[in-house]
């Protein structure tokens, strides 16, 4: 009986800890904006000499 009750109360925690772990995935995605990426601000291009400051093939609006 003794086992049964410490087995009993062993499970009650591990259910404990699988719920406490569950809500904290929940509140870490909800905080960390469900997984988006939020957009760069936007700079203004830079050259360094002749090299411009993205690469040459996001240039070809020019």
């Amino acid at each position: 009986m003794a086992m049964s009750v410490a087995m009993g109360v062993l499970l009650i925690l591990l259910g404990l800890a699988g719920l406490a772990a569950t809500a904290g995935t929940v509140v870490l995605l909800i905080r960390d904006g469900m997984g988006r990426i939020p957009l760069e601000p936007p700079t203004k291009d830079w050259t360094a000499g002749t090299l411009p400051s993205r690469p040459y093939a996001t240039l070809r609006r020019i």
